[in-house]
């Protein structure tokens, strides 16, 4: 008893001890599950349709697009290449959901048979890669492609890479079939009839010639029209679906810096680029002066063609004669410095038929007496290929064209010797040439397109600004931003300090980046993490990320929804429709009555005559450099010899016309045709408003500026 009532005494204590007990146990809970929600959230690289897109799995989708882009594509650019990726995964699972929801599926079967036809565009991407293609149809053959997919070609370094291409492009195919049965769907949805396509067919075949009297709403200024707060809301409200924005948009205000090389920089690489050059003009090896010179561009030591430089340098060559330098000299296509040296001129072979035969021994001895063998054995006449044989090769014939080699990145001692022996070597000559490893006996056999070649030593070097000057950059942006901390200061300061403001009024998370600036994807988060008026860090951009250095302060952010009336290009455009109305309303009232092109001129009407009007395309009015629909209509639904009934509201002005001529072009209508084109018109219409609305309804969200 004694021990029940020390504990009843104890109660409230035991009370809260159990309760601490407990909300631990709970707050555990909790923040397991917090840091697992927190873990699934910072892997989202986006949403569609409510269906988070990973990290991982978009990341393995855009590199393998990305590689197998390349591939077909080798100049393409890499972010414009990534955009493409986000665009086709998003489509993909968008149309993936909408045929799964039609019951529309691709069969093993049905790719089969599009790959056993071989004219699909896809599938000769794969032929031109993987090189399955039917010399005689020139269509992609599927024996041949099915024989590259099963090789497992060793030899081939780049074996793996054509066979991922494949296969991704064979995902690509499923993904267009199942499109292409979407697009065929809806346009089974779409249909025309002779009535209709007769109308079309007249609108676009009847013409007409009219006098035409006009008068320009620019003829009543802007401020003789009273336009108050309520007209622009009506005409908001009217027009709002225009701006309608599918996303979150935010504006900001921007000072960009562009480092660029002092005048102290340029004059230490101009001293440089002058001793190199007067190494040069010593006759030192070229290949050592181009090299420990750090240019841009290497020398291989053979000759090319002149297409092989970039234009700078090509301009100056003809007129350069052989031994002599130039330079430097500032080219401002590249803003770079240049030394040249002609080395060589000489009118030589584009495509050299060759082959031959590589043999090695123990020693170099050994090496020797095997070459002047073959050598000896070839030039007597003997069978190439059957002394090719001998040593484990085909020695058959084989082409080299200049395109193979001019624009390497370097050259060893040896492709440089080969390069040059091909070149000189006439055809049916046969030489012995010592290599590194072994000897080569190589016979030229034919010779053909001559051209003029150069052997030329490039030193090309940027004019890059310096670590001090990139440091005075960097130190003279910071200590403005410092002294202006708001937007006003920085305007009212900018120029002063020879800065410019700069705005960006539309910035996409889905841009992945702001206002066009290369390796801005930092600053692109932070203007979506900022509030209003913030004022961004110095930060790091630009191609080589340091070219530039950006400031931000964010003016605006307007949410998913409509943009609002207050947004200034909004009430710009808004003003200007209920300007024109409001000006229209003042003209056709001063219009009224009128009842010919003469009296509306003395009304202040002009006048003119406009030909070949038809019903299918908006009259071009070329005293006011306007296009008018409304034009169109109203000169196709009044007779011949009719004025118009009554003044027509148009895009630049008002108009009345008289109707001189009207006409039909020759040609004969065909129902079923002319039914068909019509369909396929409203299809095309159709299926970009179906598409716009598939991808709004998706509300795909778009995260990958947090990742990469």
């Amino acid at each position: 008893m004694a021990a029940l009532g020390k504990i009843r005494s104890k109660g409230v204590f035991l009370i809260c001890i159990i309760g601490l007990g407990l909300f631990g146990f709970i707050a555990g809970d909790m923040f397991r599950s917090c840091e697992t929600t927190g873990r699934e959230r910072s892997s989202r690289v986006g949403e569609v349709l409510g269906h988070t897109i990973g990290v991982q799995d978009y990341q393995n989708y855009v590199s393998e697009f990305v590689e197998c882009t390349k591939i077909s594509s080798p100049q393409a650019n890499e972010d414009q290449i990534r955009s493409m990726a986000w665009n086709s995964f998003v489509q993909n699972k968008i149309i993936e959901h909408e045929a799964e929801q039609l019951g529309l599926t691709v069969t093993t079967d049905e790719i089969r048979n599009i790959m056993t036809q071989g004219t699909n565009q896809t599938l000769m991407e794969i032929a031109n890669v993987t090189g399955a293609y039917n010399e005689q149809t020139g269509r992609f053959d599927i024996n041949k492609y099915n024989l590259f997919m099963k090789s497992n070609n060793m030899r081939d370094p780049d074996y793996d890479k054509r066979r991922k291409f494949a296969l991704f492009k064979e995902k690509q195919l499923r993904q267009e079939l199942l499109m292409q049965k979407y697009q065929t769907l809806l346009g089974s949805c779409v249909l025309s009839n002779p009535v209709e396509a007769k109308f079309q067919f007249d609108a676009a075949n009847q013409e007409n010639d009219v006098e035409l009297a006009y008068i320009d709403y620019k003829s009543i200024n802007d401020k003789d029209v009273k336009v108050d707060d309520s007209d622009l809301k009506k005409k908001y409200d009217e027009q709002k679906e225009m701006f309608k924005i599918p996303e979150e948009i935010r504006a900001i205000k921007y000072i960009l810096v562009n480092k660029v090389a002092s005048a102290a920089d340029k004059a230490a690489l101009t001293k440089t680029l002058e001793a190199n050059a007067e190494r040069l003009r010593n006759g030192e090896d070229p290949e050592k002066v181009v090299r420990e010179s750090q240019s841009n561009v290497a020398y291989l030591g053979v000759p090319v063609r002149k297409s092989a430089f970039s234009s700078d340098i090509a301009s100056r060559l003809d007129s350069m004669s052989v031994g002599a330098v130039m330079g430097p000299v500032e080219s401002m296509a590249d803003n770079s410095l240049n030394v040249i040296k002609l080395i060589s001129k000489a009118s030589l072979p584009d495509s050299i038929e060759f082959r031959s035969i590589v043999v090695a021994g123990n020693s170099n001895a050994e090496t020797k007496t095997k070459a002047d063998s073959v050598y000896n054995a070839v030039v007597a006449g003997g069978d190439f290929e059957v002394i090719a044989k001998k040593y484990g090769q085909q020695g058959t014939k084989q082409w080299m064209t200049t395109s193979m080699y001019e624009r390497a990145n370097g050259m060893t001692k040896d492709n440089a010797t080969v390069f040059n022996a091909l070149n000189t070597l006439s055809a049916g000559e046969t030489k012995v040439i010592p290599l590194t490893q072994g000897s080569l006996i190589l016979q030229v056999t034919d010779r053909k397109a001559m051209v003029d070649k150069y052997d030329v030593a490039v030193i090309k070097r940027d004019i890059a600004y310096s670590s001090e000057t990139s440091h005075k950059y960097n130190d003279d942006i910071k200590q403005f931003v410092a002294a202006n901390q708001s937007l006003e200061a920085m305007e009212k300061n900018a120029a002063k300090s020879g800065y410019q403001i700069l705005e960006a009024k539309n910035v996409l998370t889905s841009q992945g980046g702001v206002a066009g600036i290369a390796n801005s994807r930092d600053a692109l988060k932070w203007v979506f993490e900022a509030k209003k008026n913030d004022i961004s860090e110095v930060m790091t951009c630009g191609a080589n990320r340091g070219d530039q250095l950006l400031v931000m302060v964010l003016t605006d952010i307007y949410p998913k929804g409509y943009m609002p009336l207050d947004n200034a290009e909004v009430k710009e455009y808004v003003q200007g429709e209920v300007l024109r109305d409001k000006k229209a309303e003042q003209i056709m009232a001063k219009l009224e009555g009128v009842k010919t092109t003469a009296q509306a001129k003395a009304k202040g009407a002009k006048l003119t005559e406009v030909k070949q009007i038809t019903f299918g395309a908006p009259v071009f009015i070329s005293e006011l450099q306007a296009q008018e629909p409304a034009l169109s209509g109203a000169v196709a639904a009044t007779e011949k010899g009719k004025y118009s009934t009554h003044p027509v509201k148009g895009l630049s002005g008002v108009y009345m016309f008289l109707v001189k001529d009207k006409r039909t072009l020759p040609g004969k209508f065909d129902a079923k045709t002319a039914t068909a084109g019509a369909a396929q018109n409203y299809l095309s219409n159709l299926s970009r408003t179906v598409f716009q609305e598939l991808m709004i309804n998706a509300n795909v969200k778009d995260n990958r500026y947090l990742f990469f």
